[in-house]
Parts: structure tokens; sequence; C-alpha cells
């Protein structure tokens, strides 16, 4: 049986950021998102209107993580070296904040009413955001907390860290489960496949490792995948492709059976980035969105 190729078209460049792009997010609209980064701003964009941004929200200090409460119509915003804010998608306006930390702050994972926070001290944080306190904060590690992903079918959360480990902690009582030497350095970004079967993870060492959630995280496939660290992968939401942007100015696309590459977005093949690749996105099965050093968010048509 045959297959078609995938094809990638780049469909817009949403500009006007002052400084590196570090995260994207849905928003409860289908055509918009949000993108922060560097310069502190938060963005409001429709993909229809990559030149008429609107600004929702700026903090003093840089952007790492930002993550949209749907139930809520809130959005956590991360600045880095001092907390979170609250900001109301609604009025536009901030309704709180939390002063949680002197570092950076690298991720944010939702599960029911908590946040789980990602420190760049060792700590994760985990915040009540039905009451918006701090309800626990952990410490096992000296280096970065720099990724999250959560697997409710166990009760588990996934957290990688620049100690090179990859630890598991329970949801019910946030006690340490498991932890293994995952990467040859740091780990930026992890995420479970859709079936949660396998965790999937990537770092500084510009390899993609897919670990056997059913299985103890046996190491079940291992990808010399980039030149340079990967910064960050995320599953399309049916779950049969995944992308990696990388610090090597490309964003790849893979499939998930097999664990092929599928496509290679980058400045010569596809008027890609120019820099390193921050954040990847989809809004949906065929849209990707790409955030960089540039400045700039790309918008790609994924087909096939």
């Amino acid at each position: 049986m045959s297959t078609l190729a995938t094809s990638v078209q780049r469909k817009g460049v949403f500009a006007g950021h002052k400084d590196c792009l570090y995260s994207l997010e849905r928003s409860l609209e289908t055509d918009v998102f949000y993108s922060a980064g560097g310069d502190g701003m938060v963005a409001k964009w429709h993909i229809g209107q990559p030149d008429n941004g609107q600004l929702l929200a700026r903090v003093p200090n840089s952007i790492y993580a930002i993550r949209l409460i749907p139930n809520k119509k809130q959005l956590l915003v991360a600045q880095n070296f001092e907390g979170i804010h609250l900001i109301d998608l609604i009025t536009n306006r901030e309704i709180g904040s939390i002063k949680i930390t002197k570092s950076q702050i690298f991720d944010i994972q939702l599960y029911e009413h908590l946040a789980f926070i990602a420190c760049g001290d060792g700590e994760i944080v985990i915040v009540d955001v039905e009451n918006f306190r701090v309800l626990q904060s952990l410490k096992p590690s000296d280096k970065s907390a720099r990724c999250i992903a959560i697997n409710p079918l166990v009760n588990e959360f996934i957290v990688g860290f620049s100690d090179h480990y990859i630890r598991s902690f329970s949801l019910l009582d946030f006690g340490l489960q498991h932890a293994w030497l995952a990467h040859a350095n740091s780990v930026f970004t992890l995420a479970f496949t859709s079936d949660f079967q396998y965790l999937v993870s990537a770092g500084r060492d510009a390899r993609i490792k897919i670990w056997d959630t059913w299985n103890h995280y046996d190491l079940h496939h291992d990808l010399v995948a980039h030149i340079y660290a990967i910064n960050s992968l995320a599953f399309c939401p049916n779950g049969e492709k995944f992308a990696t942007g990388s610090m090597d100015k490309s964003v790849k696309i893979w499939s998930t059976a097999g664990w092929k590459l599928l496509k290679v977005l980058d400045k010569s093949r596809h008027a890609g980035h120019g820099t390193s690749v921050n954040k990847v996105l989809w809004l949906d099965d065929n849209q990707l969105l790409s955030a960089s050093d540039d400045k700039t968010v790309s918008l790609w048509e994924v087909s096939g």
C-alpha cells in the first residue's frame, strides 16, 4: 500500500516581538494563538492576520513559559527570576501574581486544578490554580528542572532535568517514584504519545529517545535527530506525527509509527528560520507553529 508523501508549505510569518521567542500556546479559539519571549511581552495572534498582533500582557523580565487554563479562560505567564502572573482572557487584565523563584521558569503543565512549574534552581513548584496559591515545592536536584509531562493513566508526572536525568513523581502525593540517567546532557523537552505507551525525550545532546512507559521506562528507541540541541518537541493532536525544533535552525517532522523522519524545514529548503528554533506547537493535525531566536513565529501547513 502506498502512502502520500508529507508536504509542507509556510503559510505565514508573525513578526512584532523585540527579542527571541521561547513560548507558544493555543487559545480557546481555533484560529488564535499566543507567543512570548525575551522582551517580556505576551502577544495574541489571529492566523489570518500575521501583521496584526495584539499585546496581551507585559512583564519586566523574559518569559520562557505560558499556559492556558481553558476552563477558567485564563493564561498563566511565567516571569523569569520572579514568579507567575494570572491573566484573565475576557478582560485581558492581570488578576493575580505569585512570587515563587529567583531563577528561570522553564515550563508549566496543568493537571486538574494544579499547575506544575519547572524552575532553574531545580525546584518543581506546585500551584493550586483554583485558589492561586503555592501548594508544595519539590527540589530533587540542584540542576534546572526543564520540562514536564503528565500521565493521568497512572497518576504520575515526569520531569526532565539539566543533570541529564528524568524523574517520575506521583500525582497523588508528589513523591519521587523513579529516576534514570536519560541523556548525555540536559533534557530540554519531553512528551507522551497519545496512548501513553511511550515517553519521548530530547535535549542538548541532539538525540531523541523513546522510553517504554509500560516496561519501567526501558529504552525503546534512540535517534540521532539534529546537529545541535533539540529545544522543543510536540505531537500533533491525532498522535500520528511529532515535530522537533532545534538550535541547528531546523524544524523536523517525524512519524510516530516507526519513528521515521518525514520532513526537514529549514532556511534553504522551505524559507524557514535562520536562527535557533526554540518552540514548536501544533494548532491541529495540519497546522504547525515554530518560534525562533529570529523574533518571529512561522505557520506551516503539513499534509500527508
